[in-house]
């Protein structure tokens, strides 16, 4: 199915109107037309999935048994690291995906969480685990 939009619906405030309406007419809806995309965004939740059930067994286990750490608060810190700074990106999040578009910001996002893995391997003590759950947060921006 194509979905057929008129060019005085898209040109709000755009100044390439013959180009916007090339691209609207060969926006197709339906999952059967975007299976691709569909397919990707699975495999993405997959492993967002994956990683944060790994942390949260994982990571409190490395805590405790590779570290030392005898305090839950200080073990569980490492949610409230990740949650913080989610939560003050967050707020610039919108702005910055208006100035450079969102698909940007998301390769941003996705690139400062190329490390962590390397970072939880490789860690000498827990502050490298706090470290990494930052980078976490900037990456679920």
């Amino acid at each position: 199915m194509v979905l057929a939009i008129s060019s005085s619906n898209l040109n709000h405030g755009e100044t390439n109107g013959d180009k916007n309406v090339d691209r609207a007419s060969t926006i197709r809806l339906g999952l059967k037309a975007n299976i691709n995309q569909f397919l990707l965004l699975i495999l993405v939740n997959a492993f967002v999935g994956a990683m944060i059930g790994l942390e949260q067994t994982v990571v409190p286990l490395l805590g405790k048994e590779e570290f030392g750490l005898e305090s839950n608060v200080l073990i569980l810190s490492f949610i409230a690291s990740f949650g913080i700074v989610k939560a003050i990106l967050n707020l610039f999040a919108g702005s910055l995906s208006d100035r450079w578009n969102r698909k940007k910001v998301l390769v941003l996002g996705w690139l400062f969480a190329v490390p962590v893995p390397f970072i939880l391997l490789y860690g000498p003590d827990w502050n490298w685990v706090l470290f990494a759950n930052v980078l976490l947060g900037v990456n679920q921006v």
